[in-house]
């Protein structure tokens, strides 16, 4: 796993040379690989470029976006194409968790691991965290190994972001393409929506009284860090309480519920 992330990190260092033959400011379309969150035809496409270490992103997640599925993707107005912008090592490797998974299952990965951020992306061995929560997912030890050994699916989740960063000009998360118009930030629902009435050509939502906060959103660094050295993880016995217990009672309900 360790080749992987430093051959996906020497791709992230080569950034400087790739940019130079294209510049920034087209938008992106849909790709025949992409998983969709809502009805393929819906007329508004939102783009999300997104690292799943990123608290802001995980914000977005926990309190914009099921506003956004509830109001929009589920009425069949808007679709989400979720894309991957990993900001370290860490977050490679919870991408490529998620992209294991069976299609039905994608965006479930990607919720439970914004769910359970804190715990998992801060662990001392965060592959052991990711497997364990891999196991809680229908993903057994044997298939998360090979998972995680994956090069071609390390390659493409940095040549992902590679593509955002060098023909988009993404340079923070999340970041947003509204058909075609960016939005910068984990924005409040509010605020959000009037992107989302704009390209469905509604009129804007009323404006709340108090002006929505700036959006917040993490700046992209220049590489992937090296990950730290792994440490052995916390017990996982029954009661012993900490980290794995909030791990397994947040991750147990989402895929529950799914």
């Amino acid at each position: 796993m360790r080749k992987i992330l430093l051959a996906a990190a020497a791709l992230v260092w080569a950034l400087p040379i790739l940019s130079a033959s294209a510049a920034a400011g087209s938008v992106p379309s849909i790709a025949p690989d992409d998983q969709i969150l809502g009805q393929p035809n819906a007329p508004v496409t939102i783009f999300e470029y997104a690292s799943l270490t990123c608290p802001h992103c995980a914000e977005f997640d926990a309190e914009t976006l099921p506003k956004i599925k509830a109001n929009w993707i589920d009425t069949g107005k808007a679709k989400l194409v979720f894309r991957d912008y990993p900001l370290d090592q860490v977050a490679l490797r919870a991408a490529i968790l998620a992209r294991c998974a069976p299609p039905e299952r994608y965006f479930a990965f990607i919720d439970a691991l914004f769910q359970s951020q804190a715990n998992w992306a801060s662990a001392r061995d965060t592959r052991e965290a990711l497997a364990h929560i891999a196991r809680l997912g229908g993903i057994g030890p044997d298939q998360f190994d090979q998972c995680m050994t994956d090069q071609k699916a390390a390659d493409r989740v940095v040549a992902e972001r590679l593509v955002a960063q060098d023909q988009y000009g993404v340079d923070s998360t999340p970041t947003f393409f509204v058909n075609g118009t960016k939005v910068v930030g984990a924005q409040p629902y509010d605020a959000f929506a009037q992107s989302l009435a704009a390209a469905a050509g509604e009129p804007a939502p009323s404006a709340s009284a108090t002006p929505p906060a700036p959006a917040a959103a993490m700046p992209a660094t220049p590489q992937i860090p090296a990950a730290p050295a792994p440490a052995p993880a916390p017990s996982t016995a029954a009661g012993s309480g900490g980290l794995w217990d909030t791990i397994v009672a947040k991750v147990k309900s989402w895929f529950g519920s799914h």
